[in-house]
């Protein structure tokens, strides 16, 4: 497939003379890529590699440098994550460095001929000989280039901003960049690599900290906090402060002017729609709605309950019907008779007849009458309990046991009726009074239901303490708060206990002769859990406790049963919904302290110096030129690279190098007209001139004069 970038691939690669030197800036954020004598590279995009699969064919694409987040979707990228051929600003990950040399290429326009044109390439101060060997072979041996200069990024924006006048051809070159920060001094436009200074803190760092910080802060939005989001907020709102120490101070105070710089941003957030109360003429259509809609399932059900009636009538008439014409025929004819009708016995006829009245008359709302018809006929129904076994025939014996099983089932429903009716009886009248008590004196009788509740509450959890831990206290040599087997068991359980204990000794002292009497099995039944005497159930305590705070809930909108309540008190948890504030993010101290770590490199862990340190250490190491060299390298100290771009940074610089230096030195700090493009800028300019083609190598040199002649190798800026 081919790659992916938002960069539009150049057309008039064929139409540049072959003499004309291809410039490449290879930093370790930013690729460029461009022709020498321009004012602009033709080709920009983030110097990463990644190489997701595609969800549905399962090929692999490789993408380079920026990519449209909606492409993403169609590839699976969770094994595969953004790669970079760098390692603290060196080439390491040459396989990395050809799919971007190869997505350069063709976006310059280049086919897959070898490149006929000189490259010009950056690298870092003091790069190891091995990445610059390989690098150059990558050149030779896959893109068949036909010469190769190397120069440093600093140095070529150092000797841009000089041509533009800014800078003097005596001074200091603070480079801070996406890994790394590298000081070099100059001396008649020459780097003076002996005396340069180098720190593995840059712009990655920074973001990578601000990232940490944020993410700490808002736990809840760390999705939002991606690393293209982060690095935005750098740029925007960073800066190095003069004194850091006053300036944490200040934010710990709290003071106004703290407010004033601090930063928010605002994440996307929707309000909870407000519910506005509905109007009378909404109240008054709705409240007719209703009606029509309940008049209509009344409709409905008057409908269903008169058909209903009409089938039961009918049913109630044929079979009264069945039961005159059964009187007019002879008994021995009542079986065939009845064949016809699907029933078995006159008796059957006579029961579905009382069960059909008492739908009927429940159906007309006649309930008192059919319980009374139920007690009148109940000696009629049950004609065979009475009668002795041997004036019965066998059927008739069967009938009877199912006319005795229909009678005790039906008392026991009448019980359980009646207690149920009594429960509710008690249960209203026990309202009453309450409601009386209450209308008397409403606060002293919520007092006394409060205090009733406690005391069941004690109650209640002492007896669940009980059952889990026993009666029985620390007591004892019982000293650690633990309970032994014993001490958990309930009056039942320790009686079986007791009894197997003694079944085991007793009848362990000789021969095993347990089970040759009948009642040594009675020993079974009296350890059986099913005649546990413990009210296992439901328990009065329980039920009367809830119907306190049942009441409570009913009297008293402030009160929260204890089981309910959070463990910290009795108030119950709270919940807001989410505002405008819930969605923000406030940058406050993070906006210097994050940056400060390009002068106080151990805020992150890493014991190196700081950019202020790293040129002291530089002019240090000049001394043996003289001190009004030393002089005249403070009166021009440019700053260049992305990580130099933070408001702050000169005055900052200018304090640093002032405590390290005499009194009356002069130091001027400046930046650089374009702190990120002057490095390919001035290697454009470079390439442009006819002294360009006497610093190249190309093929032959490199393998007849090997790594040691590569290793002095340097490019001389200045004729």
């Amino acid at each position: 497939m081919p790659f992916i970038s938002r960069t539009q691939r150049q057309s008039d690669y064929n139409l540049i003379p072959s003499s004309c030197p291809i410039v490449i800036d290879n930093g370790a954020s930013y690729f460029r890529m461009g022709w020498a004598g321009e004012s602009e590279p033709r080709i920009i995009f983030r110097n990463i590699v990644q190489r997701p699969r595609h969800k549905i064919t399962g090929e692999t694409v490789t993408i380079v440098g920026d990519h449209d987040p909606a492409l993403l979707k169609y590839f699976d990228c969770t094994r595969s994550g953004p790669r970079s051929a760098f390692d603290n600003d060196v080439v390491f990950q040459f396989e990395i460095m050809e799919y971007i040399l190869d997505f350069a290429f063709d976006r310059l326009g280049a086919d897959q001929s070898p490149i006929n044109h000189p490259i010009l390439i950056t690298e870092c101060a003091c790069n190891p000989v091995q990445s610059r060997s390989k690098m150059a072979e990558l050149l030779f041996e896959t893109y068949g280039v036909p010469s190769i200069a190397f120069g440093v990024d600093a140095a070529f924006s150092y000797k841009y901003n000089q041509k533009l006048g800014i800078c003097d051809r005596n001074g200091l070159a603070i480079c801070s960049g996406f890994s790394t920060s590298h000081v070099i001094p100059f001396i008649n436009g020459e780097p003076v690599y002996e005396a340069c200074c180098r720190t593995n803190v840059g712009g990655y760092h920074v973001t990578d900290y601000l990232k940490q910080l944020l993410s700490l802060k808002y736990p809840h939005h760390m999705a939002r906090l991606t690393w293209e989001k982060v690095e935005d907020l750098k740029m925007e709102h960073c800066y190095i402060t003069f004194d850091y120490a006053s300036e944490v101070r200040l934010f710990q105070k709290g003071a106004k002017e703290a407010e004033e710089k601090t930063r928010c941003w605002q994440l996307p957030w929707t309000p909870t729609p407000v519910e506005e109360p509905p109007s009378e003429e909404e109240i008054a259509r709705k409240a007719a709605l209703r009606e029509k809609h309940g008049q209509r399932l009344r409709e409905m059900a008057e409908a269903k309950r008169s058909s209903k009636i009409n089938e039961l009538e009918n049913e109630l008439k044929g079979l009264e019907f069945l039961i005159q014409q059964l009187r007019h025929v002879n008994g021995n004819d009542i079986p065939s008779f009845l064949a016809e009708t699907g029933y078995v016995s006159k008796q059957e006829i006579e029961s579905a007849i009382v069960k059909v009245t008492q739908s009927l008359r429940k159906a007309k709302g006649e309930q008192d009458e059919i319980e009374e018809k139920q007690d009148l006929s109940a000696t009629e129904k049950y004609t065979l309990i009475d009668v002795p076994d041997n004036m019965l025939t066998p059927e008739q014996i069967k009938e009877k046991k199912r006319q005795l099983f229909l009678k005790t089932t039906s008392e026991g429903r009448q019980r359980a009726k009646q207690k149920r009716f009594e429960e509710e009886l008690e249960r209203e009248r026990r309202n009453k009074e309450d409601e009386e008590r209450r209308l008397e004196n409403p606060e002293l009788y919520m007092e006394q239901l409060r205090v009733k509740y406690n005391d069941l509450s004690e109650k209640v959890e002492q007896r669940k303490k009980q059952k889990t831990n026993g009666n029985h206290g620390n007591e004892g040599n019982n000293v650690s708060g633990g309970v032994g087997r014993g001490e958990r068991l309930n009056a039942a359980q320790k009686e079986r206990m007791r009894l197997l204990t003694t079944a085991a000794f007793d009848r362990g002292k000789g021969e095993d002769t347990f089970g040759i009497k009948d009642e040594d099995w009675q020993l079974y039944k009296k350890m059986s859990k099913d005649n546990d005497d413990e009210d296992d159930g439901p328990n009065e305590d329980e039920a009367e406790l809830a119907r306190v705070a049942s009441r409570l809930r009913e009297i008293d909108p402030t009160f929260f049963p204890k089981s309910e309540a959070s463990s910290s008190g009795t108030e119950p948890p709270r919940f807001r919904p989410l505002t405008k504030e819930d969605f923000q993010i406030l940058i406050g101290v993070e906006r210097f302290r994050c940056p400060e770590i390009l002068f106080h490199p151990n805020l992150i862990g890493i014991e190196q110096a700081g950019l202020d340190e790293m040129a002291g250490v530089s002019i240090q190491r000049l001394q043996s030129r003289g001190q009004k060299l030393e002089d005249g390298i403070t009166n021009s100290v440019l700053i260049t690279g992305g990580s130099c771009l933070y408001p702050g940074m000169s005055e900052r610089l200018e304090a640093g190098i002032r405590m390290m230096r005499p009194c009356g030195t002069p130091i001027r700090i400046i930046r650089a007209s374009d702190a990120v493009l002057d490095t390919w800028r001035g290697a454009a300019s470079f390439a442009s001139t006819m002294h360009f083609s006497r610093q190249v190598f190309n093929k032959k040199d490199y393998y007849e004069k090997g790594e040691d002649w590569l290793r002095q190798y340097q490019l001389k800026y200045t004729f």
